[in-house]
């Protein structure tokens, strides 16, 4: 049986050379230059509500090979994030599901008037505009423009290959340090944690328990496994 493990390490930048990139040998990343620039409505959206790893989500449901999502569905779920987070700025308070209803309220044809307006009621009751609101929902070509332009993703199909399985693993070693450096600065503005400036290491790797032998992963896919079975 083979194990993978995936360690995350909070150290300071300092004394550390700028530039630097991690791969997923635990080598340092550079974390600061790689928040989603607002190049798109979707970027814009994602800094302006302050959504912290949507960006990264959207990408990772685009591109992974079970249950991955449609662009029509990404932007359904994205809909949603901006108004939750609206509601939630507004001080409105949610029950289980009401995102979703009040999605579908604001968006099906098929909805009755009056409970469209109903809920724009109380919305606007709560400092929302439902017009403005509605007006930031995003269409799939929008989704699919951050995705492409911006992040510059590619839905790759399954490859079996060392180099396919390195390179995927490499960005989603990425994504998860980007979404941690996000998190801790957070708690760092809200006092919550004393750190100075920092970086974080993102470490692979891979154990054998059949010889009992850890490696990391970049240098078990660049020897051709751990070699336990010759």
């Amino acid at each position: 049986m083979i194990v993978l493990q995936i360690d995350s390490l909070l150290v300071r930048s300092r004394g550390v050379d700028a530039g630097e990139q991690t791969l997923s040998g635990g080598h340092i990343l550079d974390v600061a230059m790689t928040e989603d620039e607002p190049r798109s409505k979707v970027g814009r959206l994602i800094e302006e509500h302050g959504l912290v790893g949507v960006g990264a989500e959207l990408e990772d449901r685009w591109t992974r090979e079970t249950d991955r999502w449609s662009l029509r569905e990404l932007a359904d779920w994205f809909n949603k994030q901006v108004l939750e987070q609206s509601m939630i700025d507004a001080g409105l308070q949610s029950i289980e599901g009401e995102v979703d209803n009040s999605y579908r309220v604001l968006t099906d044809d098929d909805v009755s008037e009056g409970a469209r307006v109903e809920l724009r009621r109380r919305l606007e009751r709560a400092g929302l505009d439902a017009e403005a609101l509605t007006d930031e929902f995003v269409t799939y070509q929008a989704v699919r423009t951050y995705l492409k332009d911006v992040r510059e993703a590619e839905y790759e199909r399954s490859s079996a290959s060392p180099d396919a399985v390195r390179d995927r693993i490499q960005r989603l070693a990425g994504r998860t340090a980007t979404v941690a450096e996000s998190q801790i600065e957070q708690l760092r503005t809200s006092d919550e944690v004393d750190v100075g400036e920092f970086r974080l290491l993102v470490d692979v790797k891979l154990y054998c328990e059949e010889c009992n032998t850890q490696y990391d992963l970049t240098e078990f896919l660049d020897h051709g496994g751990c070699g336990c079975n010759d």
